[in-house]
């Protein structure tokens, strides 16, 4: 005879555990993005030497590396920026999670005591204060989805300068295949931030 597991365990988390669980994955992915954004940094100061190195030849590659390591910084700084508002996600959903259960409880209690007025006051209290945390945390949905957003835009910008060091190391003569190599690296590591961003907007967490 097969076991039977229990439907919440079936099911999988609901609700605010649903929504721990997508902070989470949020709060990993823009550690990833981090990591990234740093890795950029240490490759425009090496695309930066590089530059100096080619000479003349290579003054717009470098005007562009100074923009990349410019972009990485930026975009460290608005990702890390993002951590206040999942600290504070993460505190809304614990204590949506705490109210939902504290409301079980209650809902159990009616049942059993259904004519109890002191317990239908608390009950209506506990609704009240159920929306207030429900309003605090649809703020903060959309706080973080915002914030995601403009790092989203600010890698775009990032993808047209890494686009535009590929053109400009067609014209580092001597350099040329040394400056294309940078600046394709540099284009597949924006494409990589695009793709963990896009994965971000796309939470589940942003539709609830």
């Amino acid at each position: 005879m097969t076991d039977q597991l229990p439907d919440a365990i079936v099911a999988g988390p609901k609700g605010p555990a649903l929504d721990l669980l997508h902070i989470v994955q949020i709060n990993e992915e823009i550690k990833s993005v981090v990591a990234v954004a740093f890795k950029i940094n240490i490759m425009a100061l090496n695309a930066i030497f590089l530059a100096k190195r080619a000479g003349t030849a290579a003054l717009g590659f470098g005007v562009l590396s100074n923009e990349l390591r410019s972009f990485s910084s930026q975009l460290r700084e608005t990702m890390l920026s993002l951590n206040a508002l999942i600290h504070a996600s993460v505190d809304g959903v614990s204590a949506m999670l705490q109210d939902s259960r504290y409301n079980d409880i209650l809902e159990r209690a009616v049942v059993l005591a259904s004519k109890n007025k002191h317990l239908q006051e608390v009950i209506e209290q506990r609704e009240n204060a159920t929306d207030q945390f429900r309003s605090k945390l649809s703020g903060l949905r959309r706080a973080l989805r915002s914030s995601v957003d403009d790092a989203y835009r600010l890698v775009e910008l990032g993808g047209v300068l890494a686009k535009s060091a590929k053109i400009e190391a067609a014209y580092g003569a001597g350099f040329s295949s040394s400056l294309s190599q940078v600046s394709g690296e540099f284009d597949g590591i924006v494409e990589e931030i695009r793709t963990s961003l896009d994965t971000l907007r796309k939470s589940s967490f942003f539709r609830g």
